[in-house]
């Protein structure tokens, strides 16, 4: 017999190994064996056998020589390409797309931002979530006016300024230590800078249309420089480092002022804001609600994590204010001390709130009666009756 009868040729399977344990009386020795087969990926399936349903499938790269125009009219207005693992905005040939509006490119891995001149319709750019380092590259954009460059790795505000329709801007979680760079933008109404490493307010002066200015989560020691934005209707200015309200102007139009997680021990410093409505002073050490009296609007003040005690004071420092229908006073002493009668006594300290914390109140109902005259007996009704014989 020749030597090779016995090998597999390229079309047959090769013969499986003779297992030499201990097998049962059929010859098996107790294992599962599954013939192996050919397995075909569909474009677009997810070949990853790790993935749950619930995480989608992978981000689609887009490719230089990738035709954009699919699923996108030429004379469309609005792009979204998220998630896409974008790297070359030239790669995407914007330039085809004549009457542009709005471009979104969130969660990408853009590095610098490339775009071409013709793109003069612009009127909003999302580029939150990339690997963006400088601010360039919006020279022909004169009238954009929301410009998004929110967690990138940006340390200086440059090259906006001349963006005079500008209305609303974002740089939230970059590496900004100074503002700077926004001389002249007289229609910005909204300036988002939280999460950056801002140590003083400067450089809002000119901002004149301003109404809204978020800046939590910085360094700030001190409130200043606000002076000129008398339009201003909401300041967050949590999560930063401020020991008093001393430097805060009195804005007539503000309606919401979110302080909390600061240092703050008093609010007999706070100014006169007439239209203010929702007050938050959370995680402060402030032990008194002395100074809250002349704030006759307000509907809202969140004290969680403060140090309030006394319900004799707040039944005078609050009790008088119709407007006010919501109060946080969780982790207070007020709240620690008697857990089991701390909302009761809120709502006799303050009878109008309808919502204490986390819950609301729901409203007494109030019941009526009318008086009903008793029935007649059936025998007093059987003797008025007449009788028949």
């Amino acid at each position: 017999m020749s030597s090779t009868e016995n090998q597999p040729t390229p079309d047959s399977t090769p013969l499986e190994k003779p297992h030499d344990g201990p097998t049962d009386s059929k010859g098996w020795d107790g294992k599962l064996r599954v013939e192996k087969k050919p397995v075909v990926i569909y474009p677009g399936h997810n070949s990853d056998p790790e993935a749950s349903e619930d995480e989608g499938p992978p981000p689609e790269q887009i490719a230089a020589d990738e035709e954009l125009k699919r699923g996108n009219r030429l004379d469309g207005g609005d792009i979204d390409l998220v998630h896409c693992r974008i790297a070359s905005m030239p790669a995407l040939k914007l330039e085809r797309f004549k009457n542009l509006q709005r471009l979104c490119l969130r969660q990408n891995a853009i590095t610098t931002v490339e775009l071409p001149s013709n793109l003069s319709t612009l009127r909003e750019l999302d580029l939150y979530d990339n690997l963006i380092k400088h601010v360039q590259g919006f020279d022909e954009l004169l009238d954009l006016e929301i410009l998004d460059l929110s967690f990138n790795k940006i340390k200086h505000i440059k090259r906006v300024n001349h963006l005079k329709n500008l209305r609303q801007l974002y740089f939230v979680q970059n590496k900004i230590q100074i503002i700077e760079g926004l001389e002249g933008l007289t229609n910005l109404t909204m300036v988002e800078l939280a999460a950056n490493r801002i140590r003083s307010i400067q450089g809002l002066e000119t901002l004149i249309s301003l109404e809204e200015l978020w800046l939590g989560k910085n360094k700030i020691t001190e409130i200043k420089g606000l002076d000129t934005l008398t339009n201003l209707r909401i300041l967050s200015i949590q999560s930063n480092r401020i020991p008093t309200l001393s430097g805060l102007p009195s804005l007539p139009v503000l309606e919401e002022l979110h302080i909390s997680h600061n240092a703050l021990r008093t609010l007999s410093d706070l100014p006169s804001l007439p239209s203010l409505r929702t007050l938050d002073v959370s995680a402060n050490p402030i032990d008194s609600l002395a100074g809250l009296e002349p704030l006759a609007q307000l509907e809202e003040l969140w004290a969680s994590y403060c140090e309030l005690h006394d319900f004799a004071e707040v039944e005078s420092v609050l009790g008088g204010k119709e407007e006010l229908k919501t109060v946080y006073f969780e982790g207070t002493p007020l709240q620690r001390r008697q857990p089991a009668l701390y909302r009761n006594k809120v709502r006799l300290a303050l009878p109008g709130v309808r919502q204490i914390d986390a819950s609301e109140l729901f409203p007494v109902l109030s019941v009526s009666y009318t008086l009903v005259p008793p029935l007649e007996s059936c025998s007093e009704r059987w003797a008025d009756t007449p009788q028949r014989l």
